[in-house]
């Protein structure tokens, strides 16, 4: 969901005058034709990378919640998020798996996609992701079990440093009943894999 373009401030006039001065640092002159817009745009990038700061990941989750008819497994996989790594403000981006075993409710599936989103949007590392994820599920749903698998490329490891492009990074985290019970694990972790759209 696209933030709205943010109004002219001197907050917003600060950042821009702060991505002028990385342009001059960076060896190229701000003022050039191509880069005039630069400043304004990336100010209103970074406010919409960063909106998850202005979003409760737990009120998205408590709306519209549903009785659970069954007690089965739900598992959701697939879901894209982008974020930037705190370390060196670099996208990482990838999917998320989530299952759980519900306890009376139901969670809509878009509010699941809704919560990644909101912690995704704020600068991350991606352990810290994943365990915000779930903490905000077992809260929010109050599931028997649960978990949350991120899978993810961070380009301060493909662009930079040890430059190695192509490589991802799996988190998990766990809770009840997935996280006590090996085989209900096993089973879950299963189903989640594969999760590449």
């Amino acid at each position: 969901m696209a933030m709205a373009t943010p109004e002219r401030s001197p907050d917003q006039a600060g950042v821009e005058e702060a991505v002028r001065t990385l342009l001059a640092w960076m060896g190229d002159d701000p003022e050039r034709k191509g880069l005039r817009g630069t400043p304004g745009r990336v100010a209103r990038a970074l406010a919409e990378l960063s909106s998850g700061y202005r979003d409760d990941p737990a009120a998205l989750l408590s709306v519209d919640l549903e009785e659970a008819v069954e007690r089965q497994l739900v598992v959701v996989r697939g879901i894209t998020f982008h974020s930037l790594c705190e370390h060196h403000l670099l996208p990482f981006f990838g999917w998320a798996a989530i299952a759980y075993l519900p306890d009376g409710h139901l969670a809509g599936l878009s509010k699941l996609a809704r919560v990644v989103a909101a912690h995704a949007r704020r600068l991350q590392v991606q352990e810290r992701l994943t365990e915000e994820v779930a903490a905000t599920l077992d809260r929010g749903l109050r599931p028997r079990g649960l978990a949350v698998a991120l899978t993810a490329e961070h380009l301060c490891l493909s662009m930079r440093g040890a430059a190695r492009p192509g490589h991802s990074t799996v988190t998990v985290a766990t809770r009840g009943e997935l996280a006590k019970d090996p085989s209900a694990r096993e089973e879950a972790l299963r189903l989640m894999a594969g999760a590449r759209p």
